[in-house]
């Protein structure tokens, strides 16, 4: 699994390349919670459903991380949460979480695609 993203602008980059995804109750309530690091080219991915009003906190992950909102593949809302205090929340079918500095260059209206394979 990987993590292509697709400015509006054209062109194509691939954002992570390492993706674990968060697929049970137990996965998606600890997400990045307790771990001392992710590689560089890593995404924690969550599938929901539907798009609903999805919340990310930071309590008990030690490091920064940006975070990306996406709804059909268009980016919702991108933001960089700070380790311990940081949360926020948007509408989402799909949340994807990477090292801090991985979505610099990613804005809402983009595509950001999560691939099989």
């Amino acid at each position: 699994m990987r993590v292509r993203h697709e400015p509006t602008d054209g062109g194509s980059t691939i954002l992570a390349s390492r993706v674990d995804l968060a697929d049970s109750i137990l996965s998606q309530t600890r997400g990045l919670m307790f771990r001392r690091s992710i590689p560089d080219d890593y995404a924690l991915a969550f599938r929901f459903d539907a798009a609903e009003t999805r919340d990310v906190h930071m309590l008990f992950v030690f490091f920064p991380i940006d975070v990306v909102w996406i709804v059909d593949d268009v980016v919702e809302r991108v933001e960089r949460l700070p380790p311990w205090r940081g949360f926020e929340r948007a509408e989402a079918d799909t949340i994807l979480e990477f090292p801090a500095g991985t979505a610099t260059g990613v804005e809402s209206g983009d595509r950001v695609i999560l691939e099989d394979g």
